[in-house]
Parts: structure tokens; C-alpha cells; sequence
């Protein structure tokens, strides 16, 4: 399974924001750039949210993502939250993805606008990364975590990515020479 982009051009208004981009996706990416280079454009125009000016986006298989907001439903638990992206009934697997990344006890079913915001992280990334995807979209998915917390996460998701193509999206250069795989340069002056 892989994602291709294949002369992909995106304009707001008169500022191009990404221009003839070029790249197929398969395995693990790890894209980094300046802020507002076109990071978070790409992830959305992979996942379907906006369409280029110009170019074509290929996707095959289904893709999960975690966003730079956690997007969670507030009123539900973390477990529920994690298992809304789960087929059948996925509460059991879940609660133990949960616990392997941290969370234990009442966080588990508490709701989630009570949690942390390193425990909502957390929940956000187990259900991207067990939603039955071909590929998976990482837009800052460790940030706000302490470097303990972030260095499970990251362990956890990298043997959780197994087998599904994977592109992060980070800012520190620690993780993406942790994640190994193709490193893209988006943007760079």
C-alpha cells in the first residue's frame, strides 16, 4: 500500500503554500520543514480534507491519522474514544493499547475532556494507530509529552506501524533520526 502525489500544487488565496510536489509515500516518511511550509496542507490534502489547485493525489487502502489537535469526544472515555475506530467490539483492546502507552486506573474511563493533555495525546495515537488503515498520517503526534512519556510513544507506535506506511510530521530532529525511514525536507529556504 502506498500514497503518491504527483505534481501537487495548493494555493489559499494568491500564496502557494505547496508547488509541483512530487513524492510517493511508502514505508516509513518522516517529514520535517519550517512552520508554514506546507506540512500540515500535505497531511490534509493525503487525507481527503482538501483537494489540490493542480496535480493528483493517490492514495490506496485506507488511512488513519492523528492531528495536531487531539480530536477526541470529549464526553467519552479514552477507552470509548480509542475504541470508536475499532471493528466489533474493541473496548478490551483499547484499554490494553492505552496501558502499554501509560494510562491506568480511573484515566482509563474517565472522560476524555478530564484527561491530561499528554493523556488525550496518548488516546488520539492509539486509535490512529489501531484503526484498521492501510497507512497512518502522524502530524506532531509526541508533542506536549515528556521525553519519557514520548520516548514509550514513539517505541509503541513504531512497532504498532508495522507492515502500514507511515509519514510523521515532526519538528525534532531526535525523532526523525529515531524513526529512520525516508527523511523529506519540505519547504527548506
Amino acid at each position: 500500500m502506498y500514497a503518491e502525489l504527483t505534481d501537487v500544487t495548493k494555493r489559499y488565496g494568491g500564496e502557494t503554500v505547496l508547488e509541483k510536489v512530487s513524492r510517493r509515500l511508502e514505508g516509513t516518511t518522516v517529514l520535517m520543514g519550517p512552520s508554514g511550509r506546507g506540512k500540515t496542507t500535505l497531511a490534509r490534502l493525503l487525507l481527503g480534507l482538501e483537494k489540490p489547485d493542480e496535480g493528483r493525489v493517490t492514495v490506496t487502502g485506507r488511512l488513519a491519522a492523528v492531528f495536531q489537535e487531539d480530536r477526541l469526544c470529549p464526553q467519552l472515555s479514552a477507552v470509548a474514544n480509542v475504541a470508536l475506530a475499532l471493528p466489533g467490539h474493541g473496548e478490551q483492546t483499547a484499554r490494553q493499547a492505552l496501558e502499554e502507552l501509560g494510562l491506568s486506573g480511573e484515566d482509563l474511563t474517565k472522560p476524555a475532556a478530564l484527561l491530561s493533555g499528554g493523556q488525550q495525546r496518548r488516546a488520539a495515537l492509539a486509535r490512529a494507530m489501531l484503526a484498521p488503515a492501510e497507512g497512518v498520517v502522524l502530524d506532531e503526534p509526541f508533542k506536549g509529552l515528556d521525553e519519557d512519556t514520548a520516548a514509550l510513544a514513539m517505541a509503541w507506535t513504531k512497532r504498532k506501524a508495522d507492515g502500514r506506511w507511515l509519514l510523521l510530521i515532526t519538528h525534532d530532529p531526535e525523532q526523525a533520526a529515531w524513526f529512520g525511514g525516508n527523511l523529506w525536507q519540505l519547504g527548506a529556504p
